[in-house]
């Protein structure tokens, strides 16, 4: 797998570090937001500074859409309704499909678009390979479901590099 497939564009504690600034500088007018662990924790938690933020970014033009890998509809759709997105569920990611499909119904170029993530090998790799700006932020809980816990210490590795500098990281 080439290097740039795995690294993201930037890195980010959370979502909530993602400014309009940010993105105004950065040309992206849409983030595609992953659910399990970027939004909520794995109580299932969303807490009212995400709805803020979410709801902030939306009334300065930004349009968000999540994309899940999960089939757990009353999970998403829960999440959905309370920031008011539209939502795909059991995406596939990192395939291409769920991405392009996304970047069709906001109607935008992919290099307007950021993928919002906890996970370089579903979220990262995805949106770079559909050639989106990706924003790899820490997961919001350190508990994790089984299918994704195994992938971690892999993934902290590459994110270890990233915070030592080797790459441009805000």
């Amino acid at each position: 797998m080439a290097k740039k497939n795995i690294y993201p564009n930037v890195y980010f504690s959370s979502v909530k570090d993602i400014t309009i600034g940010f993105l105004i500088k950065n040309k992206i007018k849409a983030l595609i937001l992953d659910i399990d662990n970027t939004l909520i924790d794995y109580d299932k938690n969303l807490s009212e500074d995400v709805i803020k933020w979410s709801k902030d970014l939306q009334g300065q033009g930004i349009k968000m859409y999540i994309l899940s890998n999960t089939n757990k509809e009353e999970k998403v759709k829960m999440v959905a309704e309370k920031l008011e997105i539209p939502y795909e569920l059991f995406a596939k990611k990192p395939f291409k499909a769920g991405f392009l499909r996304t970047q069709k119904i906001l109607g935008l170029n992919s290099e307007n678009i950021a993928v919002v993530g906890d996970q370089i090998f579903t979220d990262v790799i995805g949106g770079n390979r559909c050639n989106m700006f990706t924003i790899l932020v820490d997961p919001v809980d350190k508990k994790d479901y089984w299918y994704t816990a195994w992938k971690r210490p892999i993934e902290n590795k590459f994110k270890k590099r990233l915070v030592k500098g080797e790459l441009n990281v805000f």
